[in-house]
């Protein structure tokens, strides 16, 4: 305990902080007036109708790059109006010249290094959660779901996907977009008549971002703290019934050379439904849920002692997924939606897909300061591989607290039916977290921070089943100063979480400065400073790092940074840090290592872009050469070709291994028509001997509704067959 007196200092400055910093009063904002349409809209890029200019339009935008303290020389307007069904936005974009950027005609491109605009609409006014449509002068689209007060590049996720309409025209000297949004496409309250409302723009022309409301260039741009109003001349009702059901087919041959399978076809049926219950209350189903589409994780070299993380990347998990994954920290997590659908094969140990039966999943808003989330799934049982069947629930409550800030509730629950389980001695009868934590968000986003302590409830009979954290930043123009800490008992066991180590204290200060020359190639820069301790009770200090760096960003939009680091290591277990199953480094040792690592990303407006990233140094008792990267050409609009790439020369003395790790992944995206892809790369890693070849075929036929035909194949190194399959599948989204 005798940590408690830190840790009950630091929540008392954090929770005395965010009274403080959230007491102000907003300051007045521009708004934009929405009168509802007279006549019939037509989404066509002409902005020819007489209601686009009936209300008040959203202009005057600010510079937020190169400089957030001058007008934008490449300006905006944003026209909006509205009728039973559908809200309607027209976007006036001013240019230099009609010369745009895009990467390709593929749906949800990155912002950077490309011409398009982002509309953001905070629908409920809790500055906290927000819906996100973007457009480019060729007309593809975008749409994401911002979380979190938009305070952090995580609280970003494009991989939500709904259904809207729009269509972009370019003209002499500008380009006009036209965006038509169902109202059943969004959540927010009956009868209200005002949402806080922004927009960014990249135009690679003038090479500006701009925002319609200011912000500060050392916030995100997507930040939620800083937003203007729409004004409704009329109270929103309620949309209507807003039922969806999304069935699927498909079907899939397998072959498993490798384990001396022969071919197999099968054939899947399912699908999920959506039901609003309320304007921003929605229930999420899903019987016999099917994956194969998603985009197959690209790999990593690992040669840590830890477990990685991978984002989640499928649809039934994604909307309002804040709610439930975002308690504790990326790598302190009680809830990681992965570990459904994944089981642990007992004759080999290895993780495998697990089928999941059905799902359910209710979250949204109550209200302006309420929003809860259920959600509840099955898992089958798989004989052959040992793996029982599983029920996961989750609950989670969030109340908002003064301006932007919030406490949230969750509980976690999985239970595991062993009764008739050859090896139920491997798995737990159940497993369970209870946790709270408090989101700190000042008005300003001066403050930003968390606080949370979360506990486990398993059979086992261990001491310490807790894990508790704190993460304060405070940020001002010219430096950011920030303090984190965890504490994670040894008895700590989320089986439904993302725990990679427990049993561990550590700190984690950090402090940067921020320089802004008016003139030169730099456009912002500065050194760092972090410092990071682990200490095991009982035993002391088990890991630290001290790491000096410096950043720069040019104003061409390239970026470099370089870094120093000095680490310590501990090793509890046996550890090989080759990578290759070698001969393992001793248990109880410890090793004092420095390195030295840069990278520098190119400006990615150009049609050839790359990102080049050294390491060298020490490592454990030897050295590591480390080349990473990427290198991209642009054959615009039809899409890009690119190569990730990573190498790594470990050199240790006998009898320990001397490893050349490869990893290489040439990838070919290719966008016939904004409805027609195809995405095909390899992925080269002799690590885990392995060579993974997927071709993806997509037909975007109607909105929200695809034909996919997925190919894969495996080979070891040395071109051996291990697996190979293709898959077809047919989802179609079908309003009721």
């Amino acid at each position: 305990m005798k940590y408690w007196p830190l840790l009950t200092t630091l929540m008392l400055l954090a929770v005395l902080t965010g009274l403080y910093a959230q007491s102000t009063s907003d300051a007045l904002m521009p708004s934009l007036l929405l009168k509802r349409a007279q006549g019939k809209i037509t989404i066509d890029g002409q902005m020819d109708e007489s209601d686009w200019t009936r209300g008040r339009p959203a202009d005057n935008f600010w510079q937020y790059f190169p400089s957030d303290s001058l007008r934008a020389g490449a300006q905006t307007e944003i026209y909006m109006t509205y009728d039973d069904r559908m809200l309607y936005v027209a976007v006036k974009c001013y240019s230099d010249g009609n010369k745009y950027i895009t990467p390709s005609l593929r749906r949800d491109y990155r912002a950077g290094g490309n011409d398009n605009i982002s509309l953001m609409f905070d629908t409920f006014n809790d500055q906290t959660n927000a819906f996100l449509f973007g457009i480019n002068p060729y007309g593809v689209r975008r749409e994401a779901l911002i979380s979190g007060g938009g305070a952090r590049l995580s609280d970003f996720s494009t991989s939500w996907d709904n259904k809207w309409y729009g269509t972009s025209k370019i003209y002499d000297g500008y380009w006009v977009a036209e965006l038509a949004i169902p109202f059943k496409t969004l959540r927010f309250k009956e009868g209200e008549f005002r949402w806080r409302f922004n927009c960014y723009r990249f135009d690679t022309q003038s090479n500006e971002r701009t925002t319609w409301i200011q912000i500060p260039r050392n916030q995100w741009i997507f930040n939620l703290a800083y937003m203007g109003d729409m004004i409704w001349d009329e109270p929103l009702a309620k949309a209507g019934t807003n039922i969806s059901a999304i069935p699927y087919v498909s079907s899939e041959l397998v072959e498993d050379t490798e384990n001396g399978e022969a071919a197999t076809f099968d054939w899947n049926v399912g699908g999920d439904a959506k039901i609003a219950v309320t304007s921003g209350l929605n229930l999420d189903l899903t019987v016999n849920p099917d994956f194969s589409q998603v985009e197959v994780d690209q790999q990593i070299t690992n040669l840590s002692r830890f477990e990685l993380f991978f984002p989640e990347r499928r649809q039934f998990f994604l909307e309002n997924a804040d709610l439930f994954g975002s308690f504790g920290t990326r790598r302190l997590n009680p809830f990681f939606s992965r570990r459904i659908g994944v089981g642990k094969d007992t004759s080999t140990d290895q993780n495998v897909q697990n089928a999941i039966l059905y799902g359910a999943r209710l979250s949204g808003k109550l209200n302006n300061d309420w929003r809860i989330g259920l959600l509840n799934m099955q898992t089958a049982k798989n004989e052959d591989q040992g793996i029982p069947s599983a029920n996961f629930s989750v609950a989670a409550v969030q109340r908002k607290v003064f301006s932007r800030s919030n406490v949230s509730f969750i509980f976690v629950n999985k239970e595991t039916d062993i009764s008739a389980s050859d090896t139920s001695s491997e798995f737990s009868t159940y497993n369970r977290i209870i946790g709270v934590d408090y989101n700190l968000a000042s008005t300003d986003n001066l403050w930003t921070g968390k606080i949370f302590y979360h506990q486990a409830v398993t059979p086992t009979e261990v001491d310490d089943k807790f894990a508790h954290g704190v993460n304060l930043d405070f940020t001002r123009r010219a430096y950011q100063i920030s303090w984190k800490h965890r504490w994670v008992g040894e008895g700590y066991d989320a089986e439904v979480g993302f725990v990679p180590r427990s049993d561990f204290f550590r700190i984690n200060p950090e402090f940067r400065l921020f320089f802004y020359p008016s003139t030169g190639i730099l456009n912002q820069h500065g050194p760092g400073v972090e410092v990071e301790y682990f200490w095991k009770p009982e035993l002391g200090k088990t890991d630290h790092l001290y790491q000096v760096y410096y950043n720069a960003e040019f104003r061409d939009n390239s970026r470099l940074e370089v870094r120093i680091r000095n680490r310590f290591t501990y090793l509890f277990d046996p550890f090989d840090p080759s990578g290759t199953e070698g001969v393992e480094l001793p248990s109880d040792t410890d090793y004092n290592y420095t390195r030295f690592s840069a990278s520098y990303n190119s400006d990615r407006r150009r049609a050839f872009s790359f990102r080049f990233e050294p390491e060298f140094g020490q490592y454990f008792n030897g050295t590591r050469l480390r080349l990473g990267g990427n290198v991209a050409y642009r054959f615009q609009p039809f899409g890009a070709i690119s190569i990730n790439y990573n190498y790594n020369y470990i050199d240790l003395p006998e009898p320990y291994n001397t490893a050349s790790l490869f990893l290489i992944g040439p990838r070919i995206d290719l966008t016939f028509t904004r409805n027609l892809f195809l995405t095909t790369f390899i992925q080269y890693n002799n690590q885990v001997d392995n060579i993974n070849i997927n071709a993806r075929f997509q037909w975007r036929f109607q909105p929200v509704s695809d034909f996919f035909l997925v190919y894969t194949d495996n080979y070891t190194t040395d071109f051996g067959k291990k697996n190979r399959a293709i898959v077809a599948k047919l989802t179609y989204w079908l309003n009721m």
